[in-house]
């Protein structure tokens, strides 16, 4: 007996779910295809919108009008202007084009000949004529015509003078029955209309003729005020009863459903407001309800489907159940097995979890050495270099003492003069060594940070530094071809210069024995990276240049070096995400090094 009552609430249940989710997707697929129309004809609004702006401001640039305008006694002149008018309104397929003075007379128009004529007629008192004086630029309204009746856009723009002084309005009219043309009804949705309201809430256009002109503010109370009389002359602008039903559930924050009363009874719509581009315009697309129902309907099928389809698994599903109970004991056996099982393997990942932090504190040592490495290779360069840096060092210190020796006998001759001269050249020696030994502190010093935007000239300039301190670099031409413009790279100055240094004096040592001994230094730009290149017109690299790289292997004696060099630049090369290969020249006797970094662009 509780089975039975169990099933029928459930059947009841699944009865309401499904009316509620039925609703919610039937009125969602009403507001997507709203929203849908809305942007559609929201988009077909601004083009138009867009198409006619400039017109005015051009039409305001014809020398004629600010003619017109200043002499507007002149007979020839405003007739001239008319028949300009009447020119303009042909070329952009606008109903009325007309001029205004700044008391808002109208002074010359295209329908000047017509009796309906502008001209002498005075729209001051319209917003696109007082807008436009006021704020000196176009300006948009929309309106009935007091002459015509006819619905249409009013596009203004001042005519200035010589002095930038506004002399006058020059207004164009289009209709707007090229908006209704381009305006069809979804085809998605069933019984749907459009109206589009004006900041007063009344619509000026609909897709159903007993809706235009009328007040969908919702609010019986509240009288169209003097604006809106003067904007549809001659309209009642009768309120739409309507009556809000509240946002269902799920909806976004512009839809709602609301009951709109006429002819004795009412309807029920999904209403979706959506602001029109530039002015204050609101796009209503009110679509009716009745496929909610239908959804729901289509649900509740679905849902009883579902619930007899479960209803006759569970039956089936409790039936397996009883049979399945003979084999209770073997599954708890086969628990018992999996558990110890489970034992062994949680016994396994920890001896494995072990391991792992084993191995990440032997890979964090091996960065630290790595590190200590590199740092280890940039002092046994200085240790190679040691020797030019005493010899560079040993020529000022001499003249040094030579200039104060001198210095101490013209003192006791009373020379002051020379005795000045001698101390302004032991001053130059001074800042001399001063400079060579900054250098090479700075090499020595670790690098610090990531890497950044550094240009790559700065390290090239100090690795030549260092290297012009060997003595073995004295008779070598040493040819850099410095770039004009900064050289901006991803990269570390202290790491690059490193690995310059490297490869400069590796170039170095390989054309000692050369009758003319030269090294390049270029650098060019390849897509999104800058390369750098370092010759030289030495033996060359061996076959396997690839092998060049590897840790301890060298060509050079025991005193030039470990061969730790090169692969330790290639390892900092590939931290800055670079690029470091060798080969040997194809132009010439030699080897060839590049040097491959990303460009970056300089920030402000």
């Amino acid at each position: 007996m509780s089975y039975r009552i169990g099933a029928f609430v459930v059947f009841v249940i699944t009865l309401s779910v499904s009316w509620v989710l039925g609703g919610w997707v039937g009125y969602r697929q009403v507001e997507q295809d709203s929203l849908e129309e809305s942007f559609r004809y929201r988009q077909l609004v601004g083009n138009e919108l867009n198409r006619y702006l400039p017109i005015p401001e051009l039409m305001a640039e014809h020398p004629l009008l600010a003619s017109a305008l200043s002499a507007p006694n002149n007979p020839s002149i405003v007739h001239r202007a008319n028949e300009e008018m009447q020119r303009m309104a042909t070329i952009v397929g606008s109903s009325d084009v007309y001029l205004m003075d700044t008391s808002g007379l109208t002074i010359a128009a295209n329908n000047y000949q017509q009796d309906s004529s502008f001209v002498g007629k005075n729209f001051a008192f319209r917003p696109y004529f007082y807008e436009a004086m006021k704020g000196g630029t176009s300006a948009v309204y929309f309106a009935l015509g007091l002459m015509s009746g006819v619905r249409g856009l009013y596009f203004s723009h001042p005519v200035r003078g010589e002095n930038s002084e506004i002399l006058g309005i020059v207004t164009v009219k289009v209709l707007v029955h090229e908006l209704e043309s381009q305006w069809h009804r979804p085809a998605s949705v069933r019984e749907a209309e459009m109206v589009v309201l004006d900041e007063a809430g009344v619509s000026f256009l609909a897709s159903k003729a007993k809706w235009l002109y009328r007040d969908f503010t919702g609010d019986a109370r509240n009288a169209p005020g003097e604006a809106s009389r003067q904007r549809y002359p001659d309209r009642d602008l009768k309120p739409v009863s309507l009556i809000s039903l509240g946002k269902p559930s799920g909806l976004s924050g512009t839809s709602e459903t609301l009951r709109i009363r006429e002819n004795g009874g009412g309807r029920e719509y999904l209403r979706v407001q959506t602001p029109l581009p530039r002015l204050d315009w609101t796009l209503q697309v009110m679509v009716s309800t009745r496929s909610v129902a239908w959804m729901r309907l289509g649900f509740v099928v679905g849902g009883i489907a579902i619930y007899f389809g479960v209803l006759l698994a569970w039956l089936y599903l409790r039936e397996r159940y009883r049979r399945e109970a003979e084999l209770a004991l073997r599954g708890e056996q086969l628990e018992l097995s999996v558990a110890e099982r489970t034992a062994d393997l949680e016994r396994s990942n920890r001896k494995l979890l072990e391991e792992i932090r084993e191995r990440e504190r032997a890979q964090s040592e091996l960065r630290e050495t790595q590190q200590e490495l590199i740092q280890a290779a940039k002092l046994a360069v200085l240790g190679q270099m040691s020797a030019g840096l005493n010899h560079e060092m040993s020529q000022p210190l001499t003249a040094i003492q030579t200039y104060a020796r001198n210095s101490r006998r013209f003192l006791e001759k009373g020379a002051a003069d020379m005795v000045d001269e001698n101390l302004g050249e032991i001053v130059l020696l001074c800042d001399k060594m001063a400079e060579l030994t900054r250098q090479f502190k700075v090499f020595a010093r670790k690098s610090e940070g990531p890497p950044t935007i550094v240009d790559f000239r700065l390290s090239v300039d100090a690795s030549l530094k260092i290297i012009a301190a060997q003595k073995s670099s004295a008779d070598i031409d040493i040819r850099w071809n410095r770039p004009e413009q900064p050289v901006l790279c991803h990269g570390d100055l202290i790491r690059i210069e490193q690995v310059m240094v490297n490869l400069l004096a590796n170039a170095v040592q390989a054309v000692e024995n050369q009758k003319h001994p030269v090294v390049t230094i270029e650098v060019d730009e390849q897509g999104e990276c800058w390369r750098c290149f370092v010759r030289d017109n030495g033996p060359g690299l061996p076959a396997d240049t690839e092998q060049i790289f590897e840790p301890f292997f060298t060509t050079k004696s025991v005193k030039q070096g470990l061969g730790l060099g090169l692969s330790i630049s290639r390892q900092i090369v590939d931290a800055l995400g670079g690029r470091l290969t060798g080969r040997n020249r194809s132009d010439a006797p030699g080897a060839e090094f590049e040097f491959t970094l990303k460009k970056r662009e300089a920030t402000e």
